[in-house]
């Protein structure tokens, strides 16, 4: 696969849709965040069409595009899958939302404080930014990010985990330096996945409660 402007154009324009489709059939309003993933994301890629079409360098497309994929992704992931859990399984879904606040603390410093510019690389565009501790700081959103996802009680959005995982795995060997824009742009593919998210079934029923006594019986002899 390679990306170009109009790749990011038409990616986008399709997952955009699909997330708005998401958005209007979620059932229950603390599944927004999740349900509006791929609308994120999708217009993410309209973004990055637009980092293409300016040659990149700096820009306000190409801040556009940094905001969305460094602070506001590592909090946007876990906060929605933590608000859609089921309260059984919130408590460990707060390790991955805290880590995710970290990150997005750092990186959004190091937006407001230094420069960010974008490079085409052949059919890859690549972003850089000064990030202290840029390894640390990498494996800080990878945990929140993802492991919100494979430690969610859902098994789609685990499934959407495992496969955002194997993506990640992927674009670091083949573009290490274009990481960023290529997994975001293979994140934005799978967060299709969300559509059957959103159209699972309603939630069972919650079991009648028990008593220790019988009501007496209105009935006459």
């Amino acid at each position: 696969m390679c990306w170009s402007a109009a790749a990011d154009l038409t990616a986008g324009t399709v997952v955009t849709a699909v997330g708005v489709v998401c958005v209007v059939r979620v059932r229950r309003a603390r599944d927004l965040l999740v349900a509006g993933l791929p609308l994120l994301l999708g217009a993410h890629q309209l973004i990055e069409a637009a980092v293409w079409r300016a040659g990149g360098g700096y820009g306000p497309a190409t801040t556009a595009w940094a905001v969305v994929a460094l602070p506001v992704l590592p909090v946007w992931v876990p906060l929605g899958v933590l608000l859609a859990a089921a309260p059984g399984d919130r408590r460990r879904l707060w390790g991955p939302a805290a880590l995710g606040l970290a990150a997005a603390a750092v990186l959004a410093y190091c937006l407001a404080t230094r420069p960010v510019t974008a490079e085409i690389r052949g059919r890859v565009m690549g972003y850089a930014l000064d990030v202290p501790f840029a390894p640390l700081v990498t494996a800080v959103y990878l945990a929140a990010t993802l492991g919100s996802l494979l430690l969610a009680g859902d098994r789609r959005l685990r499934r959407l985990g495992v496969v955002l995982t194997a993506g990640a795995v992927v674009c670091a060997v083949l573009w290490r330096l274009e990481f960023a824009s290529t997994w975001c742009a293979f994140a934005a593919a799978a967060s299709l996945l969300v559509l059957g998210w959103v159209r699972r079934g309603p939630p069972p029923p919650a079991p009648e409660r028990g008593y220790w006594f019988s009501a007496p019986s209105t009935k006459r002899r």
